[in-house]
């Protein structure tokens, strides 16, 4: 059973950088992508990045630039480094493993 936790969430102030973490057990991520979603108050959930088995990454277009996936297969977590944060990122964040997905971290960014 995979399980993914998530963390790193938090009050930031806009400019302001945070890292969140998705610590995977029961599967690797390095085995399949893993995503990154977030959904705001009132919104419905979008994509935000992803890196795929391969390494490769992809962005949404709210974030390309100013964010970053990585992952460490050694402890099996994914990493968003998210910098220059804007009011907008607002968000729970998700991270999602084939058809599994965490709680949710929240992170507010005040203006």
């Amino acid at each position: 059973q995979v399980q993914l936790v998530e963390s790193g969430g938090g009050l930031v102030q806009a400019g302001d950088s945070l890292r969140l973490s998705c610590k995977a057990s029961g599967r690797s991520v390095s085995s399949e992508g893993v995503t990154w979603y977030r959904r705001a108050p009132g919104k419905e959930r979008v994509f935000v990045a992803m890196i795929g088995h391969l390494g490769t990454t992809l962005y949404g277009d709210s974030v390309e630039g100013r964010f970053t996936i990585s992952r460490d297969n050694a402890t099996n977590i994914v990493y968003l480094q998210m910098n220059n944060l804007k009011h907008e990122d607002t968000a729970i964040y998700y991270c999602s493993l084939n058809v599994s997905w965490g709680q949710g971290t929240q992170i507010t960014v005040s203006s």
